[in-house]
């Protein structure tokens, strides 16, 4: 029998994507970022509990536009490799559990879409959730720039 995954359910532009929960760390209500030179995708950083985390638009790294900051957003606070980043999403929803049966894979038929980047697509009801590869949103090239960034903070 198949277990059970936990993802967060999160909102983009009115739409709803699931992040494996165990890649979740926090949500965090969203916080004045300190912005940094040359940082060509992260959007600054923030101290968090002690800890410089880059924050990173996950509208602009999916492609969906830019998100309007506003004290209504929310930072997903992510694991990705090493790295602690938070992610900039319109709102944080419920823990769901998620049958894997349950979870399709994307068809190649959609080939102007990066499949590193998402896990599936989940039928719920009468919604359909995409469900998100968050170590896919930095590739490793990235990942050493935001660690050099805030090494110099």
């Amino acid at each position: 029998m198949e277990l059970d995954t936990k993802f967060i359910v999160i909102e983009l532009n009115n739409e709803r994507y699931g992040i494996d929960l165990q890649q979740v760390k926090s949500i965090e209500k969203m916080q004045k970022i300190t912005q940094l030179p040359q940082a060509s995708f992260v959007k600054g950083v923030i101290n968090l509990r002690g800890i410089v985390t880059p924050i990173i638009d996950l509208k602009e790294r999916l492609k969906l536009g830019h998100s309007t900051y506003s004290d209504d957003l929310q930072l997903l606070i992510v694991q990705i490799n090493e790295l602690q980043v938070g992610l900039i999403v319109d709102k944080a929803h419920d823990v769901i559990d998620l049958d894997k049966t349950k979870i399709e894979q994307i068809s190649d038929i959609y080939e102007e879409i990066d499949h590193s980047l998402l896990k599936g697509i989940a039928k719920l009801d009468n919604v359909l959730l995409i469900l998100l590869n968050v170590n896919a949103v930095l590739n490793q090239e990235e990942i050493n720039e935001v660690d050099q960034l805030v090494a110099t903070e």
